[in-house]
């Protein structure tokens, strides 16, 4: 064969084995698709998704969907829109603990109802959530260390879910109504006072005080209008009175024929 026509095996060897990244590339997934510090995982048979201490914004959208633990500790999330994790029909664990989290939609963990069993929003800046939040959520969840407003949706949320082991008494009043409740834990507080209980009693008396308000407002214009005709009536007389007894006859008939 001349030596023109002859391929050097080293080159073919070469070639194949290029060859064979690019196919063993084309059927992983791409880690360019991952936020940066973020990787998949298998721990304990269980598919994992880390993020730790990414410097994470928001939460992530290329979460592969068979996701089965989630971790997102630790970055700069500052709230959870509606449906942020739809697309994790798996997922089991979702830690969100150590972020800058101050609001979370209604319907932020719609669609995990059905497998989540532990999510983790301790250490974050929660002050106030609405129940409505953690609608039909089975998980354990961990509200501790948060700055928390100790009011009656505090109390409604408390009741709503399910508190992880060990964590309620790190559910402390960060601020309230009543000076005497901050430091305290949120259930040692309700255990003495109903915070709605207080919020309907409050209502109840600001609409009495606003409907007496307007029973006396009605009151006034009625005794007001009453003595106006009173005046009107009085002056009348005093006109007619003063008049001369023939042209007060004539105003009387007039008057009285105005009014027949």
């Amino acid at each position: 064969m001349p030596a023109a026509q002859r391929i050097p095996l080293r080159s073919v060897t070469m070639w194949l084995l290029l060859q064979s990244l690019l196919l063993l590339a084309s059927c992983l997934p791409s880690a360019a698709a991952f936020p940066k510090g973020c990787y998949p995982s298998e721990e304990e048979g269980l598919k994992t998704f880390r993020c730790s201490n990414a410097r994470l914004t928001e939460v992530p959208r290329d979460i592969p969907n068979d996701t089965n633990k989630l971790f997102l500790d630790s970055n700069r999330i500052p709230f959870l829109p509606r449906d942020a994790f739809r697309d994790l029909p798996l997922l089991l664990e979702l830690d969100l603990s150590h972020n800058a989290i101050a609001s979370v939609e209604s319907g932020a963990f719609r669609g995990l109802a059905e497998h989540l069993h532990s999510l983790d929003l301790s250490s974050n800046r929660l002050v106030s959530v609405s129940k409505d939040a953690f609608s039909n959520l089975k998980a354990k969840v961990n509200l501790s260390n948060n700055p928390w407003l100790c009011d009656c949706r505090l109390q409604e949320l408390i009741r709503t879910v399910d508190l992880a082991a060990g964590s309620s008494g790190g559910i402390v009043c960060h601020s309230s109504a009543q000076e005497e409740h901050v430091g305290k834990a949120f259930l040692q507080v309700i255990a003495d006072t109903d915070f709605c209980n207080v919020y309907k009693k409050t209502t109840d008396i600001a609409m009495l005080v606003t409907m007496f308000g307007w029973f006396a407002m009605v009151i006034s214009y009625l005794v007001y209008y009453v003595r106006q005709n009173q005046e009107d009536a009085r002056r009348h007389l005093e006109y007619l009175k003063s008049l001369p007894s023939k042209q007060r006859r004539s105003e009387e008939s007039s008057t009285i024929s105005t009014v027949v």
